[in-house]
């Protein structure tokens, strides 16, 4: 997929390949979290219509920018009134998201017990985030939902990953209070 081209794309690149030399995950997350929210804040990007508009019934996946030298990715997300995630992982992978437009809730979960396609999570932190915030997950610390709880606006936010990610885990409430069953999700980028 060709990487779309927009005011700000290049210093987002720039900021982004400067970030992710850095020596561990947590110094790669601060300098791309910090790097977001100036970039964001200042109104440096101008995402186009392409990468904004909501879908019908499911949050949009659209390609920003991959590269291949330092096998970082980045993609627009788009957040229709009252869409959200359950809960999921990033299969391993960092990730740091910052707001666009609109404001998104993000809930973290500990993972309190594994029983293979069973899991337990208690709830570990919930916060509202507006257009400049940024937020990082770090395996092993990477359950969560995000969801666009307004019920008129749409949310759009950049989620800049460690490398591709084409699939994740997915937890969906399994009867009993507190248990959900694990099922494998393969991810695709929308049109």
């Amino acid at each position: 997929m060709t990487p779309r081209q927009f005011p700000g794309l290049r210093a987002l690149v720039d900021m982004l390949d400067d970030a992710v030399v850095k020596p561990t995950p947590e110094a790669i997350s601060h300098a791309i979290g910090g790097g977001l929210t100036r970039i964001i804040s200042e109104r440096a990007i101008e995402l186009p219509a392409c990468l904004t508009q909501p879908l019908p019934g499911c949050y949009a996946r659209r390609l920003i920018h991959a590269s291949d030298r330092l096998d970082y990715t980045v993609i627009a997300m788009t957040w229709g009134p009252g869409q959200r995630t359950p809960i999921h992982d990033h299969s391993g992978l960092w990730c740091v998201e910052g707001v666009v437009q609109g404001t998104i809730e993000v809930v973290q979960y500990d993972l309190v017990e594994d029983l293979g396609a069973r899991c337990r999570f208690r709830e570990a932190g919930r916060i509202f985030a507006g257009v400049g915030s940024s937020g990082a997950l770090l395996p092993p610390y990477e359950y969560h939902t995000i969801a666009n709880t307004s019920e008129r606006a749409s949310a759009v936010t950049i989620h800049v990953y460690a490398s591709e990610m084409y699939r994740c885990n997915v937890y969906e409430p399994a009867g009993e209070s507190g248990w959900y069953g694990r099922a494998r999700k393969q991810l695709a980028y929308s049109a």
